[in-house]
């Protein structure tokens, strides 16, 4: 049997993996990252234990990913950082993804009771 603690850090990966392999290959361009970001954390939230989820796309980021005509790149976690909070039977937890030497490493930031 999972400890409340273990369990809440599972569902911050449940949150993670969904969040990231919903939205990954979805359109984007300097125009349409806020309302992107909105509608991620607005999902991601509607999951049990999920208090709150910031989604940042950086402008700069995906402008720079942008290699053809039609103005627009598809999204990737190098392109975003993410902050969630999950509460569990009391335990929250804090997990984020940051881009890490090109890589978006999703990790937790604090557990407490």
């Amino acid at each position: 049997m999972a400890t409340d603690a273990q369990q809440a850090c599972f569902e911050a990966g449940i949150k993670f993996g969904s969040l990231y392999h919903q939205f990954a290959g979805t359109p984007v361009s300097p125009a349409s990252t806020r309302s992107l970001e909105a509608a991620m954390a607005e999902a991601i939230e509607n999951q049990p234990f999920c208090e709150s989820v910031d989604v940042t796309i950086h402008d700069d980021r995906v402008a720079d990913a942008i290699d053809h005509a039609n103005g627009y790149t598809e999204l990737t976690g190098s392109l975003m950082d993410v902050e969630m909070r999950i509460d569990y039977e009391g335990v929250v937890v804090d997990a984020r993804m940051e881009t890490v030497d090109g890589y978006p490493l999703m990790e937790l930031a604090s557990v407490a009771e």
